[in-house]
C-alpha cells in the first residue's frame, strides 16, 4: 500500500524545544546556541520533575535532557514523556555513556543519545533534522506514518535532504568560503572525521586542494592527501562516486567517501570524507546523503558561475555607458567610483550582508548613469541652473532606472538609483518618498553623493574643504538624511 506524507511548511525556527540539565552552565550553553542559531521559543528546566510541569502548562516539540539529575532523572522523564506526550521528540545527553543505557534509552523512544562533551554544531544539526521530521509526518498522516519502520526511514530522509538542499540554498561569497561550507555540511550530515575537497586541472590531471577540514576545527595532516589521490583520480574518470572500507589503511579507517563535483555532468573535482573512529563504517544511505549533497552543491556552484557571468556582462554594458558620460563631463565616472567606495564602507559599517553590499556597489556604480540623457548645456553648464535646467538635470533619476528596466537582475538597484534625490523630510524626488519608505541603499548613496560633490570641483564652483562638507551633513541629519547613515559615515571618515 502507498503511503503519502504530508508535509506542513511550518517554519521548524517557531517550534518549542525544551533543555533540561541540572548543571546551569551546560543548560545556558545550549540555551544561547539554540537562541543564536534563531531557534525563538526556548525554555529550560532544572530537572524531570520541572519538565514535566512545564510540559503540562505548554506542549514543546523537542526535548534536550541530560540523564543524570536530582529529583526525577532523564530516563524517567523520557518515560513519562513518550506515556503522555508521544509526539514529542527527545535527545538524551550524558557524561557517562553505557551500551546498555544508550539502548534502553532508544527502546524508550529518545530519537537520539549524545555524549559529553558534545560538539554545538553536532547538536544542533540534530535539533533540525528531528524538528524537520516532525514537519514532514504532522496532519493526517500521522497515525499510518507512526507504525511503519519504511515511512519513518523515509521522513528520516526527507529532513535530511530538505536540511541539505536549504543549507545550500542561499550560499554566498568566493568559491574557497563556499567549499568550506560544503565540507563542514558533509562533516555534520554523516558523522564525518575528516574532509578534502580537491579541484582537478583537466590539463596538466593535476589535483589542488581547496579545503581540508577535520572534525572539531582541529588541524589535518597533509599525509594523507597524497594516498588519497588514487580514488580522487578514479572518481573524475569514472564520473561517479566511491566507497571504500578498510581497518588497516591509516587514512581510511573505517571507511571513506569520495564523490565528484559536477558541472554540466563533468567532474571538476571531488570531495572526500572519512567516517569518525568508532561509529563503524559509512552506508549506502551515507553514500546517498553525500550524493545528493555534492549534486546539490555543484548545481549551486553552476548557477553560481552562469549567474556571475551573465551578471558581469551587463554591467560591464552599463559601465560603458557611464564612460561614455565621462567623455562629456570628467567628473561623473570618478565621482561614481568614489561614492561607490564611500558607501561600501557604510554599508559595512551598519552590518549589511555580502549579497546587500554587492547590489549597493553595482547602484552606486551606476546611480548617475541616467545623465546621458541630459543634454550638454545643462549637464555641463559653468554657473547656477535655472527652475527649467533644475527640473531637467533632476530626471537623471528616472531615466536610469528606465536603462535598467528591462533587465530582471537589478530590480533592486534600480529601484536604489531611482530613489538616491530622496529626502528623509520627504521633500526630495522622483516622489518625495520619506523616512524608511526610501530604500536603504538610495539613502546611503544619498550621504555618499553629498559629500563627494562637496567635496570636489563641479563646473559651476570649486570644491569645498573636509570640514565644511562634515558640517552640512550634520546640519541635514534627520532632514534631507537618515541621521543612523550620517552617523555611521562620520565615524568611519
Amino acid at each position: 500500500m502507498v503511503q503519502a506524507l504530508s508535509i506542513n511548511h511550518d517554519n521548524t525556527y517557531n517550534k518549542k524545544i525544551l533543555v533540561v540539565d541540572d548543571y546551569s552552565s551546560t543548560r545556558q550553553m545550549i540555551v544561547e546556541a539554540l537562541h543564536q542559531s534563531g531557534y525563538q521559543s526556548v525554555r529550560e528546566a532544572e530537572n524531570g520533575r520541572d519538565a514535566l510541569a512545564i510540559m503540562k502548562e505548554e506542549l514543546h516539540h523537542l526535548v534536550i535532557s541530560d540523564v543524570m539529575m536530582p529529583c526525577m532523572d532523564g530516563m524517567d522523564l523520557l518515560r513519562h514523556l513518550k506515556e503522555d506526550h508521544p509526539d514529542t521528540a527527545v535527545i538524551m545527553i550524558t557524561g557517562q555513556p553505557a551500551t546498555d543505557l544508550t539502548v534502553s534509552a532508544m527502546k524508550s523512544g529518545a530519537v537520539d543519545f549524545i555524549k559529553k562533551p558534545f560538539n554545538l554544531s553536532d547538536l544542533l544539526y540534530k535539533v533540525q533534522i528531528y524538528l524537520r521530521e516532525q514537519s514532514f509526518t504532522s496532519g493526517k498522516a500521522d497515525a499510518a506514518v507512526g507504525q511503519s519502520g519504511k515511512a519513518l526511514e523515509q521522513t528520516h530522509d526527507l529532513s535530511v535532504k530538505s536540511y541539505i538542499y536549504d543549507s545550500l540554498e542561499n550560499l554566498e561569497g568566493e568559491n574557497e568560503q563556499l567549499f568550506n561550507k560544503v565540507a563542514d555540511l558533509a562533516l555534520r550530515v554523516v558523522e564525518g572525521d575528516a574532509c578534502l575537497i580537491m579541484i582537478h586541472d583537466e590539463e596538466t590531471g593535476e589535483f589542488h586542494k581547496s579545503v581540508s577540514k577535520c572534525y572539531g576545527d582541529r588541524l589535518c595532516g597533509e599525509e594523507s592527501d597524497e594516498s588519497v589521490l588514487p580514488f580522487l583520480r578514479q572518481v573524475i574518470e569514472k564520473n561517479a562516486a566511491l566507497m571504500i572500507h578498510s581497518e588497516d589503511h591509516p587514512d581510511i579507517s573505517p571507511s571513506l567517501i569520495c564523490t565528484p563535483l559536477l558541472i554540466r555532468g563533468k567532474a571538476f573535482g571531488a570531495l572526500c570524507i572519512r567516517k569518525k573512529k568508532n561509529r563503524g563504517v559509512f552506508t549506502s544511505k551515507d553514500l546517498y546523503y553525500l550524493t545528493s549533497l555534492t549534486k546539490r552543491a555543484s548545481l549551486n556552484l553552476e548557477n553560481k558561475v552562469l549567474y556571475e557571468s551573465l551578471y558581469v556582462n551587463v554591467l560591464d554594458t552599463f559601465k560603458s555607458l557611464v564612460a561614455s558620460i565621462q567623455l562629456r563631463d570628467h567628473y561623473t565616472e570618478e565621482h561614481s567610483s568614489r561614492v561607490t567606495a564611500h558607501a561600501v564602507q557604510i554599508a559595512t559599517c551598519m552590518g549589511l550582508s555580502h549579497s546587500e553590499i554587492e547590489s549597493l556597489k553595482i547602484a552606486a556604480a551606476l546611480h548617475d548613469v541616467g545623465k546621458i540623457a541630459i543634454p550638454d548645456d545643462v549637464l555641463l553648464k559653468n554657473g547656477k541652473l535655472t527652475n527649467t535646467e533644475y527640473e531637467i538635470i533632476k530626471t537623471h533619476a528616472d531615466i536610469g532606472e528606465q536603462i535598467l528596466h528591462s533587465i530582471a537582475l537589478f530590480d533592486y538597484e534600480r529601484s536604489t538609483i531611482r530613489h538616491h534625490h530622496e529626502r528623509w523630510d520627504g521633500k526630495g524626488y522622483p516622489l518625495g518618498l520619506k523616512g524608511e519608505e526610501i530604500p536603504l541603499g538610495a539613502r546611503i548613496i544619498a550621504v555618499a553623493d553629498t559629500y563627494d560633490a562637496i567635496m570636489n570641483d563641479r563646473p559651476y564652483r570649486h570644491a569645498q574643504s573636509r570640514e565644511w562638507a562634515i558640517e552640512q551633513l550634520v546640519q541635514n541629519r534627520g532632514a534631507q538624511f537618515d541621521g543612523e547613515i550620517v552617523d555611521c559615515f562620520l565615524r568611519i571618515i
